[in-house]
């Protein structure tokens, strides 16, 4: 499927909306050089923030609402997910609920590429 103006104009909607719930931050903190993804606390801010975010792309890409192909050119999800995998993998254990975080971590799935 190729990319369209629409796939576009929704990508620039949901950058504005990731710059309103903090997205830029979070990412400037899971990048840091201090951060640890290992020992980073459960209840970390910046992380929640990144899974909020990736699951609502990760929707809209499985649903064919958004371009797969051009959000992954912009989002550089491969290098995301391993920062907040530990996290998401923990809540879905905690609440005994296999589907959080799904549709992000498809989008870091190279089997569904």
């Amino acid at each position: 499927m190729v990319a369209t103006y629409e796939d576009a104009n929704l990508l620039v909607q949901l950058m504005s909306w990731g710059t309103e719930i903090g997205l830029n931050g979070a990412m400037a903190t899971i990048f840091s050089e201090g951060f640890d993804p290992e020992t980073a606390p459960m209840d970390s801010e910046p992380v929640r923030i990144i899974l909020t975010f990736g699951e609502m792309v990760g929707t809209m890409v499985k649903h064919d609402v958004l371009n797969r192909e051009l959000l992954l050119d912009f989002l550089w999800v491969d290098g995301i997910w391993p920062k907040v995998s530990r996290h998401a993998l923990a809540v879905r254990e905690s609440a005994n609920e296999p589907r959080l975080y799904e549709h992000f971590e498809a989008l870091a799935s190279p089997s569904v590429r």
